[in-house]
């Protein structure tokens, strides 16, 4: 006598009763069709297909190299951080230099055009994010956001949203806190070579953990420190710690052990921004 249960068939088995039910589509699968998820199991049509409902993440979902989502566009990032830089770029040519002077990074002088004292001793701490975002110059313009375009659409995708994001504000802050830190603090400082700087480092480890071919990475990165340190009109300060801070935060987010990925992730970018805490502390404990 076949006795009935009330307990679903499998979809894939109509002759198997059974209680379980995918996570993501809630489809009733058996033990033949079971497969393991971080939270409960699945059926094989959702880890095939990568299919989604809200009720769980995939544990198939493709991750990127450092553990982000994979995103469909992955320059999405990098076009809002050139969109922020347009911005004030055609708002500095509307309104001409007055603009600049409230946004440059200077440490501490008296500025003529805002007849005032002015910098970021003098508690003006904003400077050293406006200023990651501005031009004056045609020309320095343009060639930040080629550069912007061409090494952040190699960067972002290897990185995830998240991630780069961090990288790439961290890498400018940092450039900034080292032109606050070393150069004259009369010296104003403007452009976005710190965040650019900052891919060029996170595309160095990334070509090196890729095991590709160095020598294209060598040559481009060499030939910009070159123009850094022979032009007398470049801050050299904001592209070497861009340079250093995007190296080492790429490093310790592709190189974290898997298990505590998040932990080391966060923990690198937690430490960049201690240090430059650090360094614009003591810098403006020296000038005052």
């Amino acid at each position: 006598m076949d006795v009935q249960s009330g307990l679903p068939r499998c979809s894939r088995h109509p002759d198997v009763e059974t209680g379980i039910r995918c996570t993501r589509c809630e489809k009733p699968i058996c033990p033949t069709c079971m497969i393991p998820a971080s939270v409960g199991f699945q059926c094989p049509d959702c880890v095939r297909g990568g299919s989604g409902t809200r009720h769980a993440p995939s544990a198939n979902q493709p991750k990127t190299l450092t553990g982000g989502r994979l995103r469909t566009d992955g320059r999405a990032v990098t076009k809002v951080l050139m969109a922020l830089n347009l911005a004030l770029f055609l708002a500095v040519q509307a309104s001409g230099d007055r603009l600049v002077s409230q946004l440059d990074l200077v440490g501490y002088a008296y500025y003529p055009v805002l007849g005032e004292v002015v910098g970021v001793a003098d508690g003006e701490w904003y400077r050293l994010v406006t200023s990651m975002f501005l031009h004056q110059d045609i020309v320095h313009f343009l060639f930040n956001m080629m550069g912007l375009w061409v090494v952040g659409g190699i960067v972002e995708p290897e990185l995830g949203r998240g991630r780069f994001t961090a990288l790439a504000l961290l890498s400018g802050l940092s450039g900034s806190a080292l032109v606050y830190l070393l150069a004259s603090p009369a010296q104003a400082s403007l452009g976005a070579s710190g965040v650019v700087y900052g891919l060029l480092g996170a595309w160095a480890v990334l070509a090196r953990h890729r095991r590709s071919d160095m020598r294209p990475v060598v040559v481009f990165v060499g030939l910009n420190l070159l123009i850094t340190f022979t032009r007398p009109d470049i801050s050299w300060e904001a592209h070497v710690g861009g340079l250093v801070a995007g190296a080492l935060l790429t490093a310790a987010m592709v190189y974290a052990p898997r298990a505590r990925r998040n932990l080391v992730q966060y923990g690198a970018c937690a430490l960049v921004l201690v240090i430059v805490l650090g360094m614009v502390l003591s810098r403006t404990a020296a000038l005052l």
